[in-house]
């Protein structure tokens, strides 16, 4: 029994996009005739046959529609200051996507070390690890945003800030403690619900933009005791919307 080959084509033309086809005709020699699978990265497979294969083309026909239900609920949108080793942050893109996850956003924050990202390479990395996993849908990558734009935008369902800050430092007073960072995140994640995350540089958040976060809407959340870098959080953040929302 042949291997099922997946390949991404979010425009379902008839014909792979160049990658792919050549990923298909000269890396796997996959020939007139060959069945394959397509992913449109919104939700549907597709079973073809390959219709041409030369040089760099790769034709195809349709022969099935697939649409798939969706492997979790709501819409889980994870927001991280990059690291400045980016092999760290595509690390972190291929296991989110291969657990599962809608949306991701870099953060300009205050105390940031890198402030410049190469979304065509990390959107390339979301790609690989969605058809390696068999995810039918891409999940969207933004631009970089400065910390404070993102926070000013209006955004449906909860919305969480995780900081290493203790509520001393913070000023937190009696009738603010629930949005302080004493809630442990996967305690207050609502299955179903649209939820953020941010996740800030190894530096942490500053104070500062915690405040603001909280005038926002943001509540302050732990992830547990252990002290995680920077990657390392936004995994664990995203598994436990994950979990919640399976």
């Amino acid at each position: 029994m042949k291997e099922e080959r997946y390949f991404y084509d979010p425009l379902i033309s008839g014909e792979l996009p160049q990658e792919e086809a050549h990923h298909a005709v000269k890396v796997l020699r996959m020939q007139v005739g060959d069945e394959m699978w397509l992913m449109d990265g919104c939700g549907t497979y597709y079973r073809a046959i390959i219709t041409a294969a030369t040089g760099h083309r790769c034709l195809y026909r349709i022969e099935e529609t697939l649409p798939q239900e969706p492997a979790w609920q709501g819409h889980l949108h994870l927001a991280m200051a990059p690291t400045k080793l980016m092999d760290r942050v595509e690390w972190f893109a291929e296991k989110a996507t291969e657990i599962g996850f809608d949306e991701l956003t870099f953060l300009d924050c205050q105390f940031s070390e890198r402030r410049v990202v190469k979304e065509e390479r990390i959107d390339k990395i979301l790609v690989s690890a969605m058809k390696q996993s068999h995810k039918a849908w891409k999940p969207t990558l933004n631009r970089m945003m400065r910390f404070r734009d993102f926070i000013k935008q209006e955004r449906e369902g909860d919305k969480f800030i995780c900081h290493c800050h203790a509520n001393e430092e913070l000023k937190i007073k009696n009738e603010e403690l629930q949005s302080c960072n004493s809630l442990f995140l996967f305690d207050v994640l609502r299955p179903g619900v649209p939820t953020t995350v941010l996740i800030g540089p190894e530096g942490d958040f500053s104070i500062e933009e915690v405040h603001l976060a909280m005038q926002h809407g943001y509540r302050g959340v732990s992830l547990g005791k252990s002290r995680l870098r920077t990657e390392t959080a936004a995994l664990v953040a995203v598994h436990m919307m994950q979990l919640k929302n399976m």
